[in-house]
């Protein structure tokens, strides 16, 4: 069904080939297979290759820097753009998009009514535009017939900017114009790029009108108490929200207004290299038809997917939408938090595997945004290496990281959320010498938390990380909570925990402006 430009003039587009408006889910995906983009596996799902590009391109991501939104960028995390390499840029992007097949997604950033964001999305692939469909707000037919979009994100992956002309690092780039409310995404096909770039979207707008936008999966109960889930990549944010006796509200993006928390998108991007039916039955259940796989390896007779192999790339990705959640908060929204969870992998093997934090120490530990990298994971690394992201996502973050910490604490504050530190990573020693954590015994102490279960159990402070320890929790041995007590070598022990220390401390004097109350919550190098 071809249909008008849709506005698509008023941005400068010309000579225009087909454009399609919000097709279906199915005849998306007819498109995208009788186009050569993908091919469907044996589960119904949409399965495609992006090329060079099988994850996100950070180096490649600018901000333009225009005098609306100078004084507020934090630079130091944002790479600038010059505004008159940024039209020059554009314009040949629409030069290249003339006469081709445009596939454009409306629909909305944000499950709260106060604060969603119209958003379009326009691309070349109808892959990623049912990528978009699914993982953004969908709107109603009486929402697409007013939609005004406020943000435009164009997705034109077979354009390959030239660094001498184009102002770029790369063939790829992703640049975000906030003065023009535009997105330009080429040279790339990795659709996390699309995500990502309303996530930024949103970071940059919500904190301006008090809202704290984060970077976290959320669940709630059947009595309706709403848990938060931060983590980076391998911490297990997704599997351990995707929680079968709670609701799954979102798997990564959400706002935590006076009124509650909402979700940001519609649907899920997982990670489903080395997936399992038994360890993780509702994402596993979820890979069916509407959903994409990114770079999974497919059996070529059966079509079934190979969840093991990661020949193409480790950051193997399923995009669904929540109603392929069985008992999904589908309207996004959930009340007041109760309990917020940060998540890591600590590969040293010297973190208590849960502990409480105080208002200050969650600020800090927000701010530092601590995993670790292992051995083998990246060509040059050869053994664990500490790994920080501000508020678990610098990546996406446009403004001062104090900005979203210090509303973090105000949340704390209002709300008297717990918060509680989780190392789903090593004990017993590091990564080569320990044993990574029991993953029932994380569940039982996740599951402590949120039912409130340790508010009446003794703690007792870390003498190195200052973070408070249970002496007890329902489902794990005593002896796990202490993890000095699971080194045979404690000695080995207390140099790795003040070697952490002393990490910590040397990242958070990257940040401007931490309050003092916060510094002095950090670890006793």
């Amino acid at each position: 069904m071809k249909d008008e430009d849709h506005g698509l003039r008023e941005l400068g587009f010309t000579n225009l080939g087909r454009v399609w408006r919000n097709l279906t889910v199915p005849q998306l995906v007819e498109a995208a297979v009788r186009r050569g983009e993908g091919e469907l596996t044996s589960t119904g799902a949409l399965r495609v290759a992006t090329g060079k590009y099988t994850g996100r391109s950070p180096n490649d991501k600018f901000v333009v820097d225009t005098p609306e939104v100078h004084d507020r960028i934090w630079w130091g995390n944002n790479a600038p753009f010059d505004p008159e390499q940024f039209e020059c840029l554009y314009r040949r992007v629409l030069a290249y998009l003339q006469q081709r097949d445009l596939f454009i997604f409306d629909g909305f950033a944000g499950a709260h009514p106060r604060y969603r964001l119209p958003i379009r999305v326009v691309n070349e692939l109808a892959w990623q535009n049912l990528f978009a469909r699914q993982l953004f707000r969908r709107p109603t037919a009486e929402e697409l017939a007013a939609h005004k979009p406020e943000f435009t994100i164009i997705a034109a992956p077979g354009f390959k900017a030239d660094p001498k002309v184009d102002g770029t690092r790369s063939e790829a780039f992703i640049i975000l114009n906030f003065e023009r409310r535009l997105v330009l995404i080429g040279g790339t096909s990795y659709a996390g790029e699309i995500k990502k770039s309303v996530f930024t979207i949103m970071n940059y707008l919500l904190p301006l009108k008090g809202v704290l936008s984060m970077h976290c999966s959320a669940n709630q109960g059947v009595g309706g108490d709403v848990a938060l889930f931060f983590g980076l990549s391998g911490t297990g944010k997704t599997t351990l929200s995707a929680d079968p006796e709670r609701q799954l509200i979102g798997d990564d993006e959400h706002g935590w207004c006076d009124e509650g928390i909402f979700n940001f998108e519609g649907g899920c991007y997982a990670k489903c290299i080395r997936l399992s039916r038994e360890r993780e039955p509702e994402i596993w259940e979820a890979i069916r038809f509407g959903a994409v796989l990114e770079n999974v390896i497919l059996d070529p007779a059966s079509r079934e997917p190979d969840y093991g192999d990661d020949s193409l790339t480790e950051n193997t990705r399923a995009a669904y939408p929540l109603e392929h959640i069985p008992g999904a908060v589908l309207s996004g929204i959930g009340g007041q938090p109760r309990t917020v969870i940060f998540l890591t992998a600590d590969a040293f093997g010297v973190l208590p595997p849960i502990a409480r934090l105080t208002r200050e120490q969650a600020m800090y530990h927000f701010m530092s945004g601590y995993t670790s990298k292992l051995a083998g994971t990246e060509r040059g690394i050869t053994e664990p290496q500490a790994t920080f992201s501000t508020c678990f996502g610098a990546p996406f973050l446009p403004l001062p990281p104090t900005v979203y910490a210090e509303l973090l604490g105000e949340r704390i504050d209002r709300h008297g959320a717990e918060v509680f530190l989780v190392n789903t990573g090593w004990t017993g020693g590091s990564y080569g010498v320990g044993r990574r954590m029991n993953l029932e015994y994380t569940r039982a102490m996740v599951r402590a938390a949120v039912r409130g279960q340790l508010r009446n159990v003794p703690f007792r402070p870390d003498p190195i990380f200052k973070i408070l320890v249970p002496e007890a929790c329902p489902g794990v041995p005593a002896e796990i909570l202490r993890p000095q007590e699971t080194w045979a070598d404690k000695e080995a022990y207390e140099r790795a925990a003040r070697s952490l220390a002393a990490r910590f401390a040397d990242n958070i004097k990257k940040a401007d402006a931490v309050p003092e109350a916060v510094l002095r919550a950090g670890p006793q190098a």
